[in-house]
This record gives structure tokens, C-alpha cells and sequence, in this order.
């Protein structure tokens, strides 16, 4: 007999109202098998099984029972709040049903529930390792649902499945857990997951203790492995940011007896400084021992050398001297192009001029065009001079001698204001987060300037730059002393700088003192630059900065809410924070001030610059906005946030919006556009070749907007950045958010309000090269591979000079009638010529034989040969201090048989190519060499690199910085550069140029 089909709920759903227990047993048993299918008839009596739940005659197991039920009808509700209290109430029923696998998506649904539930009744709580925490208010999470996650975490970690408790555990503030994970299983990639997960904030837990506590766990974890990662240990110590622990490591490095961990001090070192602000590597430096009988080849010396700076400083400065591949057809067009007569367009140039030249001390450019030069007026000036330290940036040893002619003089009257304020101003971007040696400096000219605001401006703004974060009270008690004489321009200059100065450190008095002149004051400028201030002082904070957020974004001047949107961004940096994503977008939406929108959209960029690709994603309705302050927020979003990633889903984007009819729109589109492709190649990102393209139009047509053609110009700037050779980057190599460069570029937004803030763009400037030093901080010369075609990571091709055409004579006009009157004249000459027996012309012509049988019947030797088309190699060998390109490096590989290696990887995994046929000479790749080398996500990348010799008995040969001028001869009166010493000459110095002024010193 064939089994009936079940149709209906109707006759389980009618036992119910029945009043013996026995029989709403079985009821509830048959609802239980039918409740899947027919769950919306099971509603309509829903309320009948929630009191069946809550009823005390019934056994335990009959509730639980309802309980289920209830809590099945729920999730197809989709009440998923009430299904998981119901399911909670079924107890060990709710497990059977887990085991049993009759409802997956069901029990999938309510596990993923009680996660997400149990994870934010954990944060709620306060932080379990705050010393500070009562363990008695703290609250408890409801029993039945630790059960079912205590059972998670059982079964995951039984079955070896270890990733997913330890991401509950991290979100949850579970400590016991990751212990009890990482002691089962101490695997490398284990624990690089649950370091990337706290570096990368893909964990959204705001108990800055309980991670505190953790990355002081993996601290003793990673040196432990088989083969010990100790650039893993060097991204904690910058996390933890424990000068006395890195310090710690680095002397148990360098006092061992092994080569290879002596190295690694080296490079743990070089890494710390990459990333390090100047208040760490100070105090790490402080604890390095002193000088000792060796003298200068003290390992000791060595370590306190790097941590100064001075080393990598000094290697970026050679690379980008010696790589330089600026096209200077590009400028001279440029500067055709716009009229000089115009600020705006001259300023834009000097930017231009500024980026492409970042770091290469070349000033071609200036001397080729000083007529040019001496149209700079007022603030011009001050822009153009203030460039130069763009040019000389990280020349510390020589920054004094390069802008001495131009700094105010000691003794005597001020030759221009505006020259000597851009000097200073150019003094602290040459000495940019390195500006120990001249604080003192700068501090002195900014107290003996007496009511010069323009040399102030430049003189706060100086040391905010070279004084980031380095926490010194004397220069801010300065800046601060300034400010009180309410000068609006030296205000908001002190504004910036006191913020800069305090840069992370949360301090509340200062915040204060800077929130309550904002209100006092009368001067917009300083309001600003007291917002811009107090977002600096909180950089970092995260939740910390909560209180001061909250308090801005309530204020009634749309400055200071300007102020609190860069705090969120700030404090938030690099987070994903998803309160701080949510909030940034209501204030984008719903803001009464175009400012403060702007703002909130282009601090997105400072949030999410870590995961660039969720950014054209959040971004795209707003891209499309009805008010173009809030489109242009998004062009620099995008920009920022996928900076050197070529991110084709960005450049689709902001493509249409460079045709947007509002011009600072296409400003901001041209702007971002350049920051996306930089660094990248026409083979990788088809847009580069009409973007530059692009570029050009908008500059050479005079009917274009002055913004869209100011935007173009610094365009082609940031997109050639440093001679071609540097790249745009708010993270660190070592994975982590780079202060600087995230700094600089707040900074560099707010050239919408002050053009000579754009300068600060070149703090995001990060060189693109591969530095192999050896145990002695000297460069050998080598080679290594890339593999790949080395089309595909070279140079753009240089723009060409336009040709003159050839003049071709336009053909005689010849009507028909005279033609054919020729042609008739022509046969009757032929015809009396064959009468009188003459050969026709035509028998005399010699006759041509056909190519092919000339090829054919001339030896083979006398043929010419057809020129097969040369096929481009697979590979190419690259010398040390060369450009590697962030798409180049996971091809780079250094052959076995070479004598130096890498002592930390240099890509973030290990890749080695498949063997092709064609390729006999190809080296082969291999493995990086090295004892201490972990394949992890963040390897470091290029940069910096201390290298393995295999062979220390062989002779090496050195890479030798180009020579210096010992020192500079004393700048002549109103500041004339009639030596050559006071600028960076290029190339050989056999010939001495032609003397020559600036004329800064010429107000006009």
C-alpha cells in the first residue's frame, strides 16, 4: 500500500488544544517533522506552542520540544532574535538537531546568531584585561548560550578545524582559547593569520588590552619557530610600540655569535625605522649600548647609525639621484601651456615641478627656466621656494647649505618674506619626520621673527612637518605662544603644527586649550587649523578618541564638525571600522555644510585604505551624487584609498568623472586618477596611456577651466613622482599604517583651502626600489632576476618632440580637355616614329625581372637576408639599487648560483616558475636564501634589504655615491646664488655653469 502524502498541518495543530499532556506530546512530535514544509500554517498557532513552552505541567523534554518548534517557525519568519532565544530554550535538543543534519541552513543560521550575539555581549563588557575592570560589575553572558559555544569551540578544535575559533576568540576577547589553539598547534600560519587579522583590523574588538595582550603572546611565539620570523616580531614591536623590548631583541641579536642573526638586527632595525615615528627610534637608540673599544666598526655603532636615519635616508636620496627618469619635455610643454602670468598656474608648476623632482636634488628645470621663475609674486614665491625642499628631501647632511641663501638672515634687514618663509617651510619637508637636528633652528626663527607672519607661517609649518610626533613640550609651549597673538596667518600654520608636534599622543589638555581658542577666536583660518590640529592629537586612538569625536560633531561651526570628520578618520586610520564607516556615511548624507560632506566622503579613503577594493563599492552612489562636494569627496576616496594599485574598478569610476561638468570635480577625478596609476605600466593598466594623454588636452586648451587645468598640472606631477621611481602608499612595507603618509596626504587635502599644503603629498612618497646592503651598510654590486618581459615593468617611453613636416608641392591643376589633347599628340609622335622604323619607347626599357626570381637566381650568399622580428625576452638581469615596481616584485628571484641573498624574503611568498622550453639561459629562480626567512603575507617587499654573502672570502666591488661639494661658500648679500654649491648640481662636476640668481630676493 503506497504511503499517503502529507498535505496539512491541520490535525497535529488541532491535538494541541487537547489537555493531556500525552497527546500534546505526540502533537508536538508529529509539528516537529512537519514544521519545514509547512511552517507558514504552523504560525497561525504559534502563541499556542510558546505557552506549551512556558507551561509547568508539561516534562522538561516536551517544552524543549516547543521550544524547537517555536524557534524553527521564527527563523522562516526570518525573526532570527526570537528564533535564537527559542533555540536556546531547547537546550541538548537544539544539538541533536545540529547532529542529525535534517534542518542545515536552519542550524547553520542560528550558530552564525549565537556568534554574532555572543561576540557583542562579550564586547559589551568591559575590557577583561583592563586592570582597572571589577570583575564583579562585569557582567555574565547567558549560560545556555556559553554552552553552545563552548560545544563550537570543542568540536572545531577536535576536528582541527582551528581558524574559526580563533577568529570568535579574537572577537570575543577569548584569551583562554587562542592559548589553548596556538599551544596544540603552533604553526607559522597560524599564527601570521592571527597577527594579520589584528594588524589589518579584521577584527572589530575595541579591548585595546586584551590585543595588547595577545601580540605580547605571539611576541614569544614567533622567534620559537622551526625557522624564526623575526620580521613578524618587528611588526609586533611597532604595534606594541615597547622601545625598551625592541631594543631588548635587537642587542640579543647583535651579541650572537651567528652571522645570519646579526643580519637580521640589521634589518629589524631598517624595518623599524620605515615605520617608526621619531620618539620610538629615539628612545630605542637611547637603549642601544654606547661606542666601545672597535670604535666605528662597533655592531653597536652600526644599529644606532640606522636608527638614526641617516642610513636609509641617505640610500633613498642615492636611488632616486642616480634612477632619475623624469621627462622634462612634459614640463616644457606644461609650462607653454599655462600662462605664467597667472598664481594659479604658477604655483601648479612649482607642484609639478616639485613632485616629479621629489628627492632626485635636480633643479634642471629652475635654472633652465629663471625668467619664468621670477614671475613667482607673494604666495607664489613662497610656494616656489618652499619646493625646494621637495627637490633636496632626505639630503639632510647638506639642507642648511642648499637653503642658506634663501633662510632669513641672522644679522640685517629681511630681503622677501615670502622666500625665507618657503625656505623654512622647505628646511622641515627636506628633514620630514627626521628633524632632530633642525628643531632648535626652526624654534629660534619662529621666536625672532617678531610680527612677521609670513616667515612664522613658514616657520610653524616647518616644524610641524620635520617635528611630527616627536612630543617635544619646548616647541609646542612656542607654537603655542604664537597662536595666542591671533594672526590669522601665522594661526593657522601654529594650528597645524601644534597638532603635528603632539601628533598621536591623545593629549587632553592640549585638546582643550586648542578647542577653546577655536571658539574665542575670530579668524577662520585658525579655526582651521585648530580642527586639523585636534584630529592630529587623537591620530591612532581609536576608541580612545570617542568623547572628543562626539564633541566635535555636535558643534554648531561647520569648521570644528570639519575637524571632528578627520578625527574619526584619524583615530580610525587604516581600521575598517565599521561604527566609524557608518558614521562618516550619515555625516556625508546628512551634514548641512558642503565642507563638512566633502570631508566625510574623503575620509572614507583613510579607513579602508588597507582593503581598496570595498572602496569603489562604497563609494559609487555617492560618486553619482547630485552635489558635487560630495562627488569630489569621492574622486579622492578612490584616489587616496587604491593609491599604486591600478584598480580598474577605481578607474572606471572616475573616468566619466573627468568629463563632470562641475570643474573642481574634474580636478579631484584627473588628481586621483594619477595617484591610482602611479608606478603602474600601459601593459598592466591599459588607462595609464589615455590618462596621461588626458592630461595633456586639459592643460593645452585655454578655454579649459583654471581648477580642471590646475588639477591636470598636478597630475602629471604626482603620476611621475620622484624621477618615475616612487609610489603613493599609506601603508608601511611591514604591512602596517604608515603615519607619515597617512599625515602628509590629510594634509595634502587641504591644499582646497591652501595651496602650499600640497607639498605635503610627497610625505606619502614611497621609493620603489630594491637597496641590497651588505653586513658593513655598503651597496655591492650585483645582479638579480626578474622574471617576466621587461617590457612589462619598464619606464614610460619619453615624450617626443614634435617633427617638422616636410613642405610637399601641391600638384598642377591640369583640366581634361588639355589631357586628352597630350595624349593625342603623344600617340601620333609614336606611330610616325615605328613608320620610320625606330624601336618604340617602350622596347628600349630594360626589362625588370620579378623580385622572387632575382632572389632566386642570385647566389645565397649575395641575397639580403629578411630581418626576423628579435623576440623580447622572458627575463632580464637587474643591478642593485634599481627600481622594482609592487606588480614586479612577486617575480623577483635571486639565482642559486649568485653570492648574495636577501636575508628576508623579499616578495610575500615564495614563487618559483615553472621551467620553460625556451629559456635554456634563463637563470633559474630560487628560493631566498637565509636561515631566518618565513614566507609570510607581509615579507617586508622591497626597499631596504641586508644582504647574505656566500662568499666573504672573494673581493667585492662597491656602488659609490656620487661625490659632494665639502662645503657651501657663504651666501652673497640679498640672497644671489652666484655659486654653484648652494643648489645640487647634476653629473660630473668638470665644468662649472654659468653664474646666475634667483630672484626670490626681488619683491615685485
Amino acid at each position: 500500500m503506497v504511503a499517503q502524502m502529507q498535505t496539512t498541518a491541520a490535525g497535529a495543530l488541532a491535538l494541541l488544544s487537547e489537555t493531556e499532556p500525552d497527546i500534546q506530546e505526540y502533537a508536538l512530535q508529529e509539528l516537529n517533522d512537519l514544521v519545514n514544509e509547512f511552517w507558514a500554517e504552523v504560525s497561525e498557532e504559534v502563541t499556542k506552542i510558546e505557552t506549551l513552552y512556558e507551561s509547568s505541567s508539561l516534562s522538561p523534554s516536551t517544552r524543549s520540544l516547543a521550544a524547537l518548534i517555536a524557534s524553527k517557525v521564527y527563523y522562516n519568519l526570518q525573526e532570527y532574535d526570537d528564533a535564537l532565544t527559542f533555540a536556546l530554550g531547547a537546550g541538548d535538543l537544539f544539538e541533536v538537531e545540529r547532529k542529525s543534519g535534517r534542518s542545515p541552513e536552519y542550524v547553520e543560521t542560528i550558530i552564525s546568531k549565537c556568534i554574532d550575539t555572543y561576540i557583542a555581549e562579550r564586547v559589551a563588557l568591559p575590557d577583561p584585561d583592563d586592570d582597572g575592570t571589577d570583575a564583579k560589575t562585569a557582567g555574565s553572558i547567558d549560560p545556555r548560550l556559553q554552552g553552545i559555544i563552548e560545544g563550537i569551540f570543542r568540536a572545531d578544535i577536535d576536528t582541527g578545524e582551528y581558524k574559526q575559533p580563533l577568529g570568535v576568540a579574537l572577537e570575543s576577547s577569548r584569551f583562554d582559547i587562542i592559548q589553548r589553539v596556538l599551544s596544540r598547534s603552533p604553526d607559522a600560519d597560524l599564527l601570521s593569520y592571527v597577527l594579520s587579522a589584528l594588524t589589518e583590523h579584521t577584527v572589530s574588538n575595541p579591548h585595546v588590552h586584551f590585543r595588547e595582550k595577545v601580540l605580547r603572546y605571539l611576541l614569544g611565539l614567533f622567534p620559537s619557530l622551526p625557522t624564526p620570523d623575526y620580521f613578524s616580531t618587528t611588526r609586533i614591536l611597532l604595534l606594541l610600540n615597547d622601545a625598551a623590548l625592541a631594543s631588548s631583541f635587537l642587542k640579543d641579536l647583535t651579541e650572537s655569535k651567528q652571522e645570519e642573526k646579526q643580519l637580521v638586527a640589521l634589518q629589524m632595525a631598517f624595518d623599524l625605522v620605515d615605520s617608526g615615528t621619531q620618539e620610538f627610534l629615539d628612545l630605542v637608540k637611547s637603549q642601544i649600548p654606547g661606542p666601545s673599544e672597535e670604535g666605528a666598526q662597533d655592531a653597536f655603532a652600526k644599529l644606532r647609525r640606522i636608527l638614526a636615519g641617516e642610513e636609509s635616508v641617505a640610500l633613498y636620496l642615492e636611488f632616486l639621484k642616480q634612477n632619475n627618469h623624469t621627462d622634462m619635455l612634459i614640463l616644457k610643454n606644461t609650462k607653454d601651456a599655462l600662462e605664467a602670468r597667472s598664481s594659479v598656474y604658477h604655483s601648479a608648476l612649482s607642484f609639478a615641478n616639485a613632485f616629479m623632482h621629489t628627492g632626485t636634488t635636480s633643479d634642471t628645470f629652475l635654472r633652465d627656466n629663471l625668467e619664468w621663475l621670477g614671475r613667482a609674486t607673494n604666495w607664489s614665491k613662497f610656494t616656489a621656494t618652499a619646493a625646494l625642499g621637495l627637490l633636496h628631501k632626505g639630503n639632510l647632511a647638506r639642507s642648511m647649505q642648499l637653503l642658506g641663501p634663501y633662510l632669513p638672515p641672522e644679522n640685517g634687514p629681511s630681503q622677501s618674506a615670502y622666500s625665507e618663509g618657503g625656505a623654512l617651510y622647505a628646511l622641515g619637508l627636506v628633514h620630514a619626520n627626521r628633524g632632530e637636528a633642525v628643531l632648535g633652528y626652526l624654534k629660534g626663527v619662529l621666536s625672532s621673527a617678531g610680527r612677521d607672519e609670513v616667515v612664522q607661517h613658514g616657520a610653524a609649518l616647518g616644524i610641524g612637518v620635520a617635528g611630527m610626533a616627536s612630543g617635544n613640550e619646548d616647541v609646542y609651549e612656542e607654537l603655542r605662544t604664537i597662536l595666542f597673538g591671533d594672526s590669522a596667518v601665522a594661526g593657522e600654520a601654529c594650528g597645524y603644527a601644534m597638532g603635528l608636534v603632539m601628533l598621536g599622543t591623545g593629549q587632553r589638555k592640549a585638546f582643550d586649550e586648542m578647542l577653546q581658542y577655536a571658539h574665542e577666536t575670530q579668524h577662520e583660518k585658525i579655526i582651521r587649523g585648530m580642527a586639523m590640529g585636534m584630529a592630529f592629537l587623537y591620530y591612532g586612538k581609536q576608541s580612545a578618541a570617542d568623547e572628543v569625536i562626539d564633541l566635535l560633531i555636535k558643534e554648531k561651526d561647520p569648521i570644528l564638525r570639519y575637524g571632528g570628520v578627520y578625527t574619526i578618520a584619524l583615530a580610525y586610520a587604516g581600521t575598517s571600522d565599521n561604527n566609524a564607516v557608518r558614521r562618516v556615511l550619515h555625516l556625508a548624507v546628512s551634514d548641512t555644510s558642503d565642507d563638512v560632506r566633502r570631508a566625510a566622503v574623503t575620509s572614507l579613503a583613510f579607513l579602508l585604505f588597507k582593503n581598496p577594493t570595498q572602496v569603489p563599492r562604497v563609494v559609487q552612489l555617492l560618486s553619482e551624487s547630485y552635489n558635487p562636494h560630495v562627488r569630489y569627496g569621492a574622486t579622492l576616496a578612490l584616489g587616496i584609498s587604491c593609491a599604486g594599485t591600478g584598480l580598474q574598478d577605481a578607474v572606471q569610476l572616475l573616468e566619466p568623472m573627468t568629463k563632470d561638468p562641475v570643474d573642481f570635480v574634474r580636478q579631484g577625478a584627473m588628481i586621483s586618477l594619477a595617484m591610482i596609476l602611479v608606478q603602474r605600466t600601459a601593459a598592466h593598466s591599459p588607462a595609464v596611456s589615455a590618462t596621461r594623454a588626458l592630461y595633456a588636452k586639459v592643460i593645452a586648451d585655454k578655454h579649459e577651466d583654471p581648477m580642471a587645468r590646475f588639477g591636470a598640472t598636478l597630475a602629471q606631477g604626482l603620476i611621475d613622482a620622484g624621477g618615475r621611481n616612487v609610489t603613493i602608499s599609506l601603508q608601511s612595507r611591514a604591512g602596517g599604517a604608515n603615519m607619515s603618509a597617512i599625515v602628509g596626504m590629510a594634509l595634502f587635502t587641504q591644499f582646497w583651502y591652501w595651496y602650499p599644503l600640497a607639498h605635503c603629498a610627497s610625505l606619502a612618497f614611497s621609493p620603489t626600489a630594491f637597496i641590497g646592503v651588505t653586513g658593513e651598510l655598503k651597496v655591492p654590486k650585483f645582479d638579480f632576476v626578474s622574471q617576466g618581459k621587461p617590457s612589462l615593468w619598464a619606464y614610460p617611453a619619453s615624450t617626443k618632440p614634435p617633427t617638422k613636416e616636410a613642405i610637399e608641392k601641391v600638384a598642377t591643376a591640369v583640366l581634361s580637355t588639355t589631357a586628352k589633347a597630350k595624349a593625342r599628340a603623344k600617340t601620333k609622335e609614336q606611330e610616325k616614329g615605328a613608320a620610320d622604323g625606330d624601336a618604340m619607347d617602350t622596347d628600349e626599357k630594360p626589362v625588370v625581372p620579378d623580385q622572387k626570381e632575382t632572389d632566386g637566381a642570385k647566389p645565397e650568399g649575395d641575397s639580403l637576408p629578411s630581418q626576423p622580428k628579435k623576440r623580447e625576452p622572458t627575463f632580464e638581469k637587474i643591478p642593485n639599487m634599481s627600481r622594482v615596481i609592487p606588480a614586479q616584485l612577486p617575480h623577483i628571484a635571486f639565482p642559486p648560483e649568485g653570492r648574495f641573498f636577501p636575508i628576508r624574503p623579499v616578495t610575500g611568498t615564495q614563487r618559483v616558475a615553472a621551467p620553460r622550453k625556451a629559456a635554456k639561459a634563463r637563470a633559474a629562480p630560487s628560493v631566498t636564501a637565509g636561515a631566518f626567512v618565513n614566507s609570510a603575507q607581509y615579507a617586508g617587499g622591497g626597499g631596504i634589504v641586508v644582504l647574505l654573502d656566500k662568499r666573504p672570502g672573494e673581493p667585492v666591488e662597491y656602488i659609490e655615491p656620487e661625490p659632494l661639494v665639502s662645503e657651501a661658500p657663504a651666501p652673497a648679500p640679498g640672497m644671489e646664488v652666484d655659486q654653484p654649491a648652494p643648489i645640487e648640481l647634476e653629473g660630473e662636476e668638470a665644468a662649472m655653469p654659468e653664474p646666475f640668481e634667483y630672484p626670490f630676493g626681488q619683491d615685485t
